[in-house]
Order: C-alpha cells, then structure tokens, then sequence
C-alpha cells in the first residue's frame, strides 16, 4: 500500500466527517473532492487545490446563469460543456474540470439556484480541496535518502564504465555488455525524477543553493553519460593494443576515482593536457588501420575534455573550498 493510497483515505475520512458536521448535502461529495486534491508533492498539491477551486467556482456562477435562463434540461448542460471547459483549459484551469462538473451536477439534480445551495457548494470545496491540501502538506516523504542512494549508484556505475574503458583499450579483444551503462542511465532518470519530487515539496527556498543541488547534480550525469556515449563509440573502432592507448587508459583509471569525489580535482585534466601535446611529437602512423585508431583515441581525448568541462562547471571548485576553509580558521 502506497502512501499517497493511504494519505487519500485519511484526507477523504476528515472530508466526510466535516461534511456531516457542517451539514453539507451531500456529504459524500466532500469525500470525493479530497481524493481529487491528494497530489504528489506539496506545491502540485496547491496548484490543484486553487485550479480545481477557481474552475469549479467559475462553473458554478456560469452554470447557475445558464439554468435560471434557458431551464433546467439536458440540453443546457451540453451548452454548459461547449462553453465553459474550452474557457476553463485557456485559463489553465483544466485541472479543475471534473470538480466543476461535479458541483453543476449537483445544481441540476437540486433543480435550483439559490444563495442557500451555491453556499453550500461552496463549502463542499473547502471542506473537500481543504482537507487534501492539509493532509499534503502535513506529510510527504522524504527523497534525501533516494536521492543519496541514486548518487552512489550513478558514480559506481561511472566507475566501473572508467575501468572498463581502460582494460578495453590495453586489451581490445575484451567483451563487455554496457550493462553498466543502462544502469547509470536509469539511475540518472531517476534521479531526476526524484529531485523534481524534492524541490516541489519544499515550498519555501525553491530557489536556494540546496534545492537546485540534486537537480543540477543529476543534469551533471546526463550531459556526461552523453559525453561517455560519444567517447564508447570512438574507442569500438581501436581494435589494436597501441602504446597511445595506453596513455589514454592510464587518464581512465585516475577517473574512475575523481568520479566519486565532490570537487572538481583537476588532475586527470592537467594528465590530458600533457597528452594531448604530446600526440603532435609522436611519431607518425606507418599504416592506414593504425591512423585510423590513433585519430579515433585522439577524438577520445578531445570528447573527454567536454566530459571534464561540464564537471568542472557544476561540481565545487577544490581551490574555493581551500580558501573558504582558511577563512573560516581566521
């Protein structure tokens, strides 16, 4: 059982008992109303409780104008359909379609419109979209612990992709199935997922340092498993152990161990930078298969900067944190 399943039964019980209490007719649809409203985060639970309640409040008045002109009769509530949920879904509203149609049903059954019965309906909102945004936010839980979890998988995945790469190039003929690949990237989407969650239920500091973590942390590991993509396709085409793969294989290994680190390390950058001045002084390919592998590991290398580039751009910086630290000693 799920606990959204169980925050729907708990919001739709306090509705119908305050329903029966206020005396609201009929109460049942209190209860209904809650269950509408129960959402999956705090702020889509008050974006649908205030939709649902300007939508049904707007139908109620237009659909009490329609029944005191033209009659109560079938045909009216088709003109009330033709009219008002086109209306409704411009206004970005069409979330409250369903309790609007709820409530006008209830003027129909009633056959009539008074101060009395719109006050009623009225009340059957609060009571209803009241209780679901009072159970919302009186409880959602928690993604931290999800969220750190995905981490460690996301970078233990990137790891072992790193020393896969690695082995690959110092030994060709070696066969690996991506699995590590498609677990990073389910991962990485749910993670996303997750921190979408997360930043939603917060309803104050939407746009403090912390909240924008894990969704920036995640949109970090799609560009790079992107960028990991790319340099996989490079390395399927050197069949052939060369000495140039194996400096490239030596830049995999140390990241397979900057990966799991919070800052931006900067040292497999600077052993990429060595390495790519030094491919112009090698000597040259003597035949066309082994241009073609040393151009494919030399496209590796320039796609591994990008890789490096967006780590270097979201992760924290090593030398900002050395400086905050000093500060914070003086």
């Amino acid at each position: 059982m799920g606990i959204r399943v169980i925050k729907t039964a708990v919001a739709a019980l306090a509705a119908l008992y305050t329903a029966h209490y206020l005396g609201l007719d009929p109460p049942l649809s209190a209860g209904l109303l809650a269950i509408l409203g129960v959402e999956v985060t705090r702020m889509k639970g008050l974006r649908s409780a205030f939709d649902r309640f300007m939508a049904s409040v707007l139908g109620l008045f237009f659909a009490s104008l329609l029944f005191m002109l033209l009659g109560f009769h079938l045909w009216t509530i088709s003109l009330f359909v033709l009219f008002a949920f086109p209306i409704l879904s411009r206004f970005h509203l069409k979330d409250g379609i369903v309790t609007s149609a709820v409530i006008v049903f209830h003027v129909y059954a009633k056959e009539e419109v008074t101060t009395a019965l719109i006050g009623n309906e009225i009340m059957l909102l609060l009571t209803g979209l009241g209780w679901a945004t009072v159970i919302n936010f009186l409880y959602m839980p928690k993604e931290e612990h999800k969220l750190v979890e995905l981490r460690h998988v996301t970078e233990e995945k990137f790891g072992r992709i790193f020393q896969t790469m690695a082995a690959t190039l110092r030994t060709p003929s070696l066969v690996w199935n991506g699995e590590e690949l498609l677990e990073a990237g389910q991962a990485i989407e749910e993670g996303i997922r997750r921190s979408e969650i997360a930043r939603e239920n917060r309803v104050w500091g939407q746009g403090s340092a912390y909240s924008r973590y894990w969704p920036n942390y995640f949109d970090m590991r799609q560009q790079q498993l992107d960028s990991i993509s790319l340099m996989l396709t490079q390395l399927a085409l050197v069949y052939e152990s060369l000495p140039q793969g194996e400096l490239v294989a030596e830049l995999f290994e140390h990241l397979a161990d900057d990966v799991k680190s919070e800052v931006y390390e900067g040292k497999v950058d600077e052993m990429r930078l060595k390495l790519e001045s030094r491919f112009p002084t090698m000597p040259l390919p003597i035949t066309r298969d082994e241009f073609e592998m040393r151009a494919a590991l030399l496209h590796v290398v320039h796609e591994l900067r990008r890789y490096l580039s967006i780590a270097k751009r979201l992760k924290k910086q090593k030398n900002s944190l050395k400086a905050a630290a000093r500060e914070a000693n003086v």
